[in-house]
């Protein structure tokens, strides 16, 4: 997705900051859907990941634009998750939302960069696109087990010789 090259910097990270809002929202919903220990403990994972982006990026906006104050919109200047959340997708729908929210990130991040003057907050932007690349990989990863095993997130606990694992030449 292309940056709106008509925001200011500020501006950006409060897009940034409500996109990140959204992404723990999505994450804990589906969080909650979800019975198996190891997938719950890795959106655990990805919403404490999106609670601490945000947090980097309010201590970022205080720190360059300490004058301004920071306005979160409403709803989101770019593609978020909470537009596609639909009680009655499945699963492997959801995280296939959350893949492409994560590579929306990453390029939103990678683009911001141009749109903000310091070295310093290049570097932050260049980060959270990396990090956001990262949870692409490990999403990617999951949809992968919930197609081949479409059950996996609803069983609790992996049941060695069951329908998850095969075991055996």
């Amino acid at each position: 997705m292309a940056l709106d090259t008509k925001l200011r910097p500020y501006e950006v990270l409060a897009v940034a900051i409500r996109a990140e809002i959204e992404a723990a929202d999505f994450y804990a919903g589906i969080l909650g859907q979800v019975k198996n220990i190891l997938l719950q403990q890795k959106l655990k994972f990805l919403v404490m990941e999106e609670k601490k982006h945000r947090k980097i990026l309010e201590r970022l906006h205080g720190q360059r634009f300490p004058e301004v104050e920071l306005k979160i919109p409403d709803r989101p200047a770019r593609p978020g998750t909470s537009a596609a959340w639909n009680e009655k997708a499945s699963i492997l729908d959801l995280f296939k939302i959350a893949l492409e929210a994560e590579k929306l990130a990453e390029q939103y991040y990678r683009d911001a960069r141009s749109v903000v003057a310091d070295a310093g907050s290049q570097k932050m932007l260049e980060y959270l696109s990396r990090v956001e690349r990262s949870h692409y990989f490990l999403i990617r990863s999951e949809i992968d087990l919930l197609s081949r095993f479409p059950d996996y997130y609803d069983a609790e606990d992996f049941h060695l010789g069951g329908d998850l694992f095969h075991i055996g030449p």
